[in-house]
């Protein structure tokens, strides 16, 4: 009995964590290898925070506040923990992007982000970018 409530806890949190849509879609694997990383010398802060606002639309688009906050720690990391903890970098931005497509556990403890295989790499990229402007 007393098993019971931790049990029902994880499965109601697991079930809130699911993905946005019922839909089957394959994923297209992209090779890395390909890809040229973007050269940012020439970003105005305008278009920064253009970005910013685009990627925090898609936030609001899809399921995300459902586990994270930006200042608070849900059953994911709080938006404001993650940007203290990586820099914006290409190589973290992509590696970020492929963990929201991805899903997965291990780099904020036991409990695993619902994969989000509907979601293409390049709005990925663009809600991760929203979080590292948080700092």
């Amino acid at each position: 009995m007393r098993f019971l409530a931790p049990v029902v806890l994880c499965a109601v949190v697991l079930a809130s964590c699911g993905g946005g849509s019922s839909e089957n879609k394959t994923e297209k694997k992209e090779e890395a290898a390909s890809e040229t990383p973007a050269d940012n010398s020439m970003v105005t802060p305008g278009a920064a925070e253009a970005a910013a606002s685009k990627g925090a639309a898609l936030i609001e688009q899809k399921d995300c506040k459902t586990c994270h906050k930006v200042d608070v720690k849900l059953v994911g990391p709080a938006y404001k923990d993650v940007a203290q903890k990586y820099e914006a970098t290409d190589a973290n931005i992509e590696m970020l992007a492929n963990k929201v497509i991805s899903g997965g556990s291990g780099h904020w403890g036991e409990v695993a982000m619902t994969p989000h295989a509907d979601l293409s790499k390049e709005d990925a990229k663009e809600m991760v970018k929203y979080v590292l402007s948080l700092k």
